[in-house]
């Protein structure tokens, strides 16, 4: 963590403004961090190891620790591409002989795993301590994490099977990772000194060079094609088929004869469903698909007919859960007000209509 972001948090945390840098400016506002609170929020790990923790774990803990705490998601070997992709798979022995993997480069093997791509061990370490498990976290140990990575390690063939990872013998292990030699600082990306004078980048170089003629520019955009409008809404409405980032929306699409204005505000449904999209659901639950989670189709099947469904599916939905569909847990939805759930969870019960 850099000096300048643990000076932001000891004042965030003794409740003073970004914009105070000295204390003397409001008396008697605010308090110095206690070393244990900027500590609390010091947790990265970084690639030389700089804030790695002491602990240990061996393989065997490992494994009974990702099979509880992982499995549902990574599966039992790291090999599961359910709910994300493969963390382990794609790394040859000589591969880890030349710190670079060679799948990146011929594509022999189907996509890109973790061990494949992540070229410093700090990496892991961090992101397992910061993030995970999904459901919980930062609820690890740093010997649980030890003892997780050391399991990860094993079944990509970086350590035995009896081998105990620490903070002792880390930096042993990072020379042993597959792609360790597979990142470059050497482009302008990289801001300072060049490596050979002891920076990380190279001294500023751009990466390409702006070679336009910057004359005769068009004046004006010609559309040469178009999407006729009959056959604009045969998808469903394009607005809610993009994601809300970037410069580019989807157009709002209606059913086919009718205009924009015609249309007027959202019908309940779509509104629903809107509400749907921003607070994320969609993501894991398709309307007549599954994703991650049961398309809505088969939540509405399962439950029709229980009187006590909506109840049950809005302490599902607040609370989280696991089993009823599967081993992948869901985890709660805290960010979406007890409203909001009852209208999503109604909307769901009724058909998960878009209109």
């Amino acid at each position: 963590m850099s000096r300048f972001s643990k000076t932001l948090i000891a004042l965030m945390v003794a409740g003073v403004t970004t914009s105070a840098v000295a204390f003397d400016r409001f008396p008697g506002i605010g308090r110095e961090a206690t070393p244990a609170e900027v500590q609390a929020w010091d947790i990265d790990v970084r690639p030389d190891f700089v804030g790695l923790p002491k602990g240990r774990g061996d393989v065997d803990t490992g494994m009974e620790l990702w099979e509880a705490q992982c499995a549902s998601c990574h599966g039992v070997f790291g090999e599961s591409n359910e709910v994300f992709t493969p963390l382990v798979g794609g790394t040859t022995a000589k591969d880890i002989e030349t710190g670079r993997v060679a799948a990146l480069i011929n594509d022999s093997f189907p996509q890109r795993t973790t061990l494949m791509k992540v070229p410093t061990l700090s990496t892991l370490f961090d992101y397992i301590q910061r993030a995970m498990p999904w459901t919980a976290p930062k609820s690890l140990s740093p010997d649980d994490v030890y003892a997780l990575l050391a399991y990860m390690l094993n079944l990509g063939d970086i350590v035995p099977a009896d081998f105990e990872l620490s903070d002792e013998n880390i930096r042993e292990v990072q020379a042993r990772m597959p792609n360790r030699n597979g990142m470059t600082t050497d482009h302008g990306m990289w801001p300072g000194a060049p490596a050979s004078k002891g920076g990380i980048g190279n001294g500023g170089v751009p990466d390409v060079n702006n070679l336009a003629c910057m004359k005769d520019c068009k004046t004006e955009v010609v559309i040469a094609s178009a999407l006729p409008e009959y056959a604009q809404d045969a998808h469903g409405n394009l607005a809610e088929q993009n994601r809300p980032v970037g410069q580019t929306r989807g157009k709002a699409t209606v059913p086919a004869g009718t205009t924009q204005e015609a249309a007027g505000a959202p019908s309940a449904a779509a509104a629903v469903m809107a509400l749907a999209n921003g607070k994320g659901c969609m993501a894991c639950h398709g309307v007549a698909n599954k994703i991650v989670g049961p398309g809505y189709n088969e939540i509405a099947e399962k439950y029709q007919g229980q009187t006590d469904a909506e109840a049950k599916l809005i302490g599902k939905v607040k609370n989280g859960g696991q089993g009823v569909w599967g081993a992948v847990p869901m985890p709660p939805q805290g960010h979406v007000q007890d409203e909001e759930i009852k209208q999503l969870v109604q909307w769901i019960l009724e058909g998960a209509k878009a209109q």
